[in-house]
């Protein structure tokens, strides 16, 4: 993929990310790190060996599903979709979120 891994994203919060990409379209890998990457400002660079093994663990877990398609330059490719599943979870997992990031905030602002 030609990107490096983002090393400091807090755990569990890239399959936050990867679930908030597909709820607005079907993507293969390449987009989501893509996409991710695009929306960051190149800040967040996801590499292979962090967003398979985040994708894999979506898939087993029935928040994604997969099928295979043609990409952009016409190589097969496996496209992503949040399932129902998925779309709950990211609405939980967003929550929990913000009440850490406003949490670690509130923190951060204590003299």
């Amino acid at each position: 993929m030609g990107l490096t891994n983002t090393p400091d994203l807090l755990p569990g919060t890239l399959d936050l990310l990867i679930l908030r990409t597909l709820s607005g379209s079907a993507l293969h890998g390449y987009g989501i790190a893509q996409r991710l990457k695009l929306v960051s400002g190149d800040v967040l660079l996801i590499g292979e060996s962090a967003l398979y093994p985040a994708l894999q663990r979506l898939l087993a877990g029935g928040f994604v599903k997969a099928e295979w398609g043609a990409s952009e330059n016409n190589r097969k490719a496996r496209f992503y979709t949040i399932t129902a599943a998925g779309r709950k979870r990211l609405q939980a997992e967003r929550a929990a979120y913000e009440r850490m990031s406003a949490a670690i905030a509130r923190v951060l602002q204590t003299a």
